[in-house]
């Protein structure tokens, strides 16, 4: 069993239409949830929020919203989940390069760095090689950054390292693409990101920082890279973050997981 929350604070300058990732992916047992919506204070006519799922089970939200400060607040309980099946088309999506992890730029050097490796080694070896060259550094890239950018300045957070594996696997013919996660025992607690790899005709769970448990994490979203997985989407108008609490509990304490093994998760 699995706790989760998440409370986002916004100050809306301009009447704005939002998009929020913060749901749990309909691929997870839920045995309670809510979210609230409020702006200076007072629950958000309903009628202003609408949820859409995708084919992965990403839950979005796309709030219609005046000016005003605006909080949304999200909690959940996980039961358990149910992995997502691998579709004929993910062959072909998850293998092209995308806006943030740009393969076609990074062939050369996933061949140089990967040699020739092939299979569950190449997964484990693009693995070990973010884990290795790339430093934890929050604050330290741009929301703009790609995985080129990642593998210049050798520093990163969750998603950039992510990127960056996604990158490399994708250059080197195995499809690859970005989950984001609740993610219990993180540190820091923030939203998480990991990559997902096809193998095997099945999708596989690779954390390229090591800071969290798989077989712990609930799934939210999922997508080619952080442009289909963001907590936040500004489709107009103006919104300025003010604050972001997230957390997330595992009843029982957290299973062992050394970054090796094959882990699926719903």
């Amino acid at each position: 069993m699995r706790d989760v929350s998440s409370r986002i604070q916004l100050s809306v300058t301009t009447p704005a239409d939002l998009v929020f990732s913060v749901a749990v992916a309909s691929t997870n047992t839920v045995e309670s949830e809510s979210l609230l919506v409020t702006l200076d204070g007072t629950p958000l006519d309903p009628a202003a929020i609408v949820e859409l799922t995708d084919a992965h089970g990403t839950r979005l939200h796309r709030v219609a919203t005046p000016s005003g400060l605006l909080q949304v607040e999200y909690a959940a309980t996980v039961s358990g989940s149910t992995p997502l099946d691998a579709e004929p088309m993910d062959q072909v999506e998850y293998l092209r390069p995308s806006r943030y992890a740009d393969s076609d730029r990074l062939a050369n050097v996933a061949y140089s760095h990967l040699g020739q490796l092939s299979g569950w080694d190449l997964v484990e070896g693009a693995r070990r090689w973010v884990l290795d060259n790339v430093v934890y550094a929050p604050e330290s890239t741009d929301p703009v950054d790609g995985a080129l950018e990642t593998y210049l300045s050798r520093e990163g957070v969750c998603r950039d390292s992510t990127h960056l594996i996604v990158a490399f696997l994708r250059a080197r013919g195995i499809p690859a693409r970005l989950v984001s996660a609740y993610a219990p025992g993180l540190q820091p607690m923030d939203f998480h990101a990991v990559a997902e790899v096809l193998m095997d005709g099945a999708w596989f769970v690779i954390d390229g920082t090591g800071l969290a448990a798989r077989p712990a994490l609930v799934r939210i979203a999922t997508g080619r890279d952080a442009a289909d997985t963001a907590f936040l989407t500004i489709v107009s108008g103006r919104a300025d973050l003010l604050e972001m609490a997230v957390t997330a509990i595992s009843r029982g304490g957290l299973p062992v997981d050394d970054g090796r093994q094959r882990v699926r998760i719903g």
